[in-house]
């Protein structure tokens, strides 16, 4: 061996050897006060480490635990906790003077826990503020206008939300987080990846975030671009899936927000739509185009006129919104004219509006005015919808009225024409309400009427028909037994007389079961003699064919009742 390469070999020995034992030699375990003092002045909360250890090689102090308390109006337990921290610094300063140079910061695994108190306010809210005290001091720091830190980063972290003084919480794992050039009076770049709920994910990329806001840290100015992949609605909480309620949302937006006040613009796209229980998961997507500003101090919020569509039909969607702790409130009007609704029928069976098996929806619009209020996760829906011009493929309803023997041998076909189909409606997450229903048939009649669809798809309806001049009765030749009988009662077999048959449906939408309304026959045949007691006398031609036929006085027993 060469001179040269004996004094190469001892150098590189020397330097393996200082490397070595150098950090056995500096007290690194002295800097832990500093290290604390410094980041519990920088977030205002009381920051503890665990043991340091010191690498020469990666430059790095590493912490055994780290744990940064919560805001006590919220909780004594701590706000983040971590097994593993490692704080990058200047070697030559350490080395040489003793000095603590902070350049990065590198926490794995750490647990974070947001709360949101009653008036909608953030645990977080506090981090950083100027009222931040120093843990030695106990005076105002202004440490965190010095706060400077050339990268931060979070590794495979969870998050877990829920309510202040409520052990419910909803998780959200693999939180990754880097941010470059961090400081607290600048704006700064950073890059978010989150595991949601259900196997979705949440990515942010380059969002610009401050200066930091030192009254409420929920107020910092960011600007991002937001893309939700999956987000499972009811794993999450925003609808709630102990009701049966469900649905995946797909979103693409930016966000901005300055002095308190926040703008998002994007689109959202609703796949496995449950709104309704008892409903079935929608297999169409619903795609919204949204605008909308909201008022962070306030928690509320405005949705500007937006679009909705379904295939092509199209809607128009707009209202306001509330944070209410956990929870979100809004207040929406729903308005859609004229969609086809070949394009809607996949999608009503998400609010339990089912068709009858082996039907389907060939032509015709449907007009739809609703008014959406509550809480996501409770959502309660009024007003009004009608179906016009609509042929229902498949559904023979005269076959299904053969069960009742006052309407048996009507003939409809076995695609059911629809002039119009016209109804009030209550939704909510337990089932579905219709009123004033009113339904005209052109081969069969109207139909008037109102009932419930449960959580369990079951039909409880009372309905009226009233027959077309025309159409086949069971006074009819050929009619007898109970049909002949109510055939007379109800017209004495004069196909040109209006006829007016109580019945019931029952079953579920998609087998629905049309039986006698033997209740209301009998009630209105009472009501019916009743009034013929207290009506005007009658004249002798009239009184004597009431003596020939005793049954003529129940000719008007089912007339549609005056509201």
């Amino acid at each position: 061996m060469t001179r040269k390469l004996r004094t190469i070999a001892i150098v590189v020995a020397v330097f393996i050897v200082v490397i070595l034992v150098l950090p056995f030699l500096i007290p690194v375990n002295q800097f832990r006060s500093t290290v604390e003092e410094k980041l519990s002045a920088s977030f205002g909360r009381k920051v503890q480490v665990g043991g340091l250890s010191l690498s020469l090689l990666s430059g790095a102090l590493s912490a055994e635990n780290l744990s940064i308390a919560d805001d006590p109006k919220f909780s004594a337990s701590p706000f983040l906790t971590a097994k593993s921290f490692k704080v990058g610094i200047e070697m030559v300063p350490l080395i040489f003077s003793r000095s603590l140079r902070v350049t990065a910061l590198a926490i794995e695994k750490p647990e974070v826990t947001l709360l949101r108190d009653a008036a909608g306010r953030w645990n977080y809210s506090s981090l950083g503020g100027s009222s931040a005290k120093s843990p030695s001091s106990g005076k105002s720091s202004g440490a965190a206008s010095d706060f400077q830190v050339h990268r931060i980063a979070l590794k495979d972290g969870r998050i877990s939300i829920g309510k202040a003084g409520s052990s419910k919480r909803t998780t959200y794992d693999n939180v990754n987080l880097s941010a470059e050039e961090v400081s607290l009076t600048k704006p700064f770049r950073v890059n978010l990846s989150v595991g949601l709920p259900g196997g979705g994910s949440l990515k942010t990329s380059k969002a610009l975030v401050g200066p930091l806001n030192q009254q409420d840290a929920s107020l910092t100015p960011f600007d991002a671009k937001i893309i939700l992949d999956g987000f499972d609605l009811a794993s999450s909480g925003v609808l709630d899936s102990s009701a049966g309620l469900a649905g995946v949302m797909d979103l693409d937006a930016t966000l901005t927000s300055e002095n308190g006040e926040a703008a998002t613009k994007g689109s959202m796209k609703f796949s496995k739509f449950l709104l309704v229980a008892g409903g079935t998961p929608s297999n169409v997507p619903v795609t919204v185009n949204f605008s909308t500003n909201s008022n962070l101090h306030a928690n509320t919020g405005v949705l500007q006129p937006s679009t909705v569509k379904v295939g092509n039909a199209t809607a128009q969607i707009s209202g306001t919104y509330e944070s209410r702790g956990a929870d979100t409130v809004v207040n929406l009007k729903f308005n859609g004219q004229d969609m086809p609704a070949r394009d809607l029928q996949a999608f009503l069976a998400a609010l339990a509006i089912n068709l009858p098996k082996g039907a389907s929806l060939e032509t015709g619009t449907l007009n739809a005015d609703l008014h959406v209020t509550g809480p996501t996760n409770h959502l309660i829906t009024n007003g009004t919808m009608g179906l016009f011009k609509t042929r229902l493929a498949g559904f023979n309803l005269g076959s299904k009225l053969a069960a009742i023997s006052a309407l048996a041998g009507i003939q409809t076909g076995s695609d059911l024409d629809i002039e119009k189909l016209t109804t009030s409606i209550h939704m909510a997450p337990d089932g579905l309400r219709a009123e004033q229903l009113n339904l005209v048939v052109p081969s069969l009649g109207t139909v008037i009427g109102a009932g419930t669809v449960d959580a369990r798809n079951h039909l409880d309806f009372k309905m009226l028909a009233t027959l077309a001049a025309g159409a086949s009765t069971p006074g009819s030749a050929g009619a007898s037994g109970v049909g002949g009988l109510l055939g007379g009662i109800l017209g004495g077999g004069k196909s040109s007389q209006v006829q007016r048959i109580p019945f019931l449906i029952q079953g579920t939408a998609s087998d629905p079961k049309f039986i006698p309304d033997v209740a209301g026959i009998a009630r209105d045949m009472l009501k019916g003699q009743i009034s013929d007691l207290t009506a005007a006398p009658q004249s002798n031609s009239q009184q004597q064919q009431q003596k020939n036929n005793p049954l003529s006085g129940l000719g008007d027993l089912f007339k549609k009742k005056k509201p």
